[in-house]
């Protein structure tokens, strides 16, 4: 059994007990989430498709923590200038955990 689940404007693949690292949402950790768009579930090989959204269907899930992604270096440089800058950036990431899928 997997959804596709619209989770602070992306979408994932979900199954129970799975860890999703989403972009950073308001909570504190141990809080439950419920997520109720839905986009498709899939429960034993009957696939439930919205239009665009599924009436009832619920995904719900518990922050595990707030966490920061790997680090991407920007560098810029325009040659025989002298110019160059470096710069860094790592985006922050809410780790979740699925608990339950409710059709």
């Amino acid at each position: 059994m997997y959804a596709i689940v619209n989770i602070s404007g992306k979408q994932f693949k979900v199954t129970k007990d799975q860890h999703v690292f989403a972009p950073k949402m308001q909570g504190e950790v141990d809080a439950s989430v419920e997520f109720d768009q839905v986009l498709l579930a899939d429960d034993n090989g009957t696939i439930s498709v919205g239009a665009p959204l599924l009436d009832g269907a619920k995904v719900s899930g518990k922050i595990l923590d707030h966490v920061k992604g790997d680090k991407v270096i920007v560098f810029k440089k325009k040659r025989r200038k002298g110019y160059k800058k470096k710069n860094g950036h790592r985006q922050q990431f809410t780790k979740i955990l699925i608990e339950d899928i409710v059709l």
